[in-house]
């Protein structure tokens, strides 16, 4: 009786443990395959807790086509793979590691076969090898030119630039043909009339260029240094060029001047303001003294020919 108790309990706790005891099943769905066919990998776990089933590795010969979410089902965990094979031949799955409850368990390996296709040629017909077909042309494939065109344009608009500079420098450097001094000093005076300066109560600012009008004239016409000099400077070298016949003028053209620049340097150095009167009066004496005071034309000597001295 005791004997048959202890077998009883034994073939109990026996079954208990199977029960308890975690199974990890590995199976596919056929063995054999050919060349680009799919078949199905699947992990069976009967537990679900603290089940860790790493990724499918060490494969050879075979390619993961899909890798599938674990599914639960009456406390058991599933994880299925999709796997194919390019190359005919036999290769193996190997085992696999799967960790329940911080220990380890190995699948069985297994076999698949991949065969290669044959081609019936009496009954398939052969076609020609197709040429190659180029893809449609995206965006990113003209990067690059974008580039070398941007830098084109750069280079093109700074040739542009540079030559449409030099083209207006050349044209700025044409000189202009002056004026006769008496023409051009005549034509600064009717300007400067047309300016209003001293109706509007800028005197100095008149006096500055009427007398620049006339010291330029004459520095223009008789070759003197007339914008450096001083009044009392240029009056003697007037004076000098009338006693000496140098110039054809008088002595009161001479004094119109001298009166005229000492007005001007009363006006601009000692903040004189003189009358409308004597401003007209001095604008007119600068034109008498422009139009009077000219170098003396020097006459050539005449060529007298065989016929003149014969007569």
């Amino acid at each position: 009786m005791k004997k048959y108790f202890v077998s009883l309990l034994l073939l109990f706790s026996f079954v208990a443990f199977a029960q308890n005891t975690p199974v990890v099943k590995a199976e596919i769905d056929t063995t054999n395959i050919r060349i680009g066919e799919q078949f199905e990998f699947k992990i069976t776990v009967n537990d679900t807790a603290n089940v860790i089933i790493p990724k499918l590795e060490k494969l050879t010969g075979l390619e993961i086509i899909e890798d599938k979410k674990i599914d639960t089902l009456k406390n058991q965990l599933i994880k299925k793979y999709i796997l194919t094979g390019f190359d005919s031949g036999a290769y193996y799955i190997p085992q696999q590691q799967i960790f329940i409850r911080q220990r380890l368990h190995l699948t069985d390996s297994l076999l698949i076969k991949v065969a290669s296709v044959k081609v019936d040629t009496t009954k398939q017909k052969m076609f020609p090898i197709k040429a190659i077909q180029s893809e449609p042309y995206q965006f990113d494939d003209f990067k690059p030119y974008l580039w070398y065109a941007l830098i084109a344009l750069i280079i093109i608009g700074l040739i542009l630039y540079f030559a449409l500079r030099k083209k207006k420098e050349v044209e700025e450097e044409v000189v202009v043909p002056a004026l006769p001094p008496f023409e051009e000093a005549i034509q600064k005076l009717h300007e400067l009339d047309e300016k209003l300066l001293w109706q509007n109560n800028q005197i100095k600012e008149y006096y500055s260029e009427l007398t620049e009008i006339v010291r330029g004239f004459i520095e223009r016409e008789l070759k003197v240094p007339a914008l450096e000099s001083t009044t009392d400077e240029l009056i003697d070298i007037l004076t000098d060029f009338n006693d000496s016949k140098a110039i054809s003028t008088t002595k009161e053209t001479i004094k119109k001047l001298r009166d005229l620049l000492r007005e001007a340097d009363l006006v601009k150095f000692a903040k004189s303001k003189p009358i409308s009167e004597q401003i007209e009066a001095n604008r007119k004496e600068a034109e008498e003294v422009v139009t009077e005071l000219k170098p003396k034309t020097i006459k050539s000597p005449e060529i007298k020919t065989e016929a003149d001295e014969l007569e």
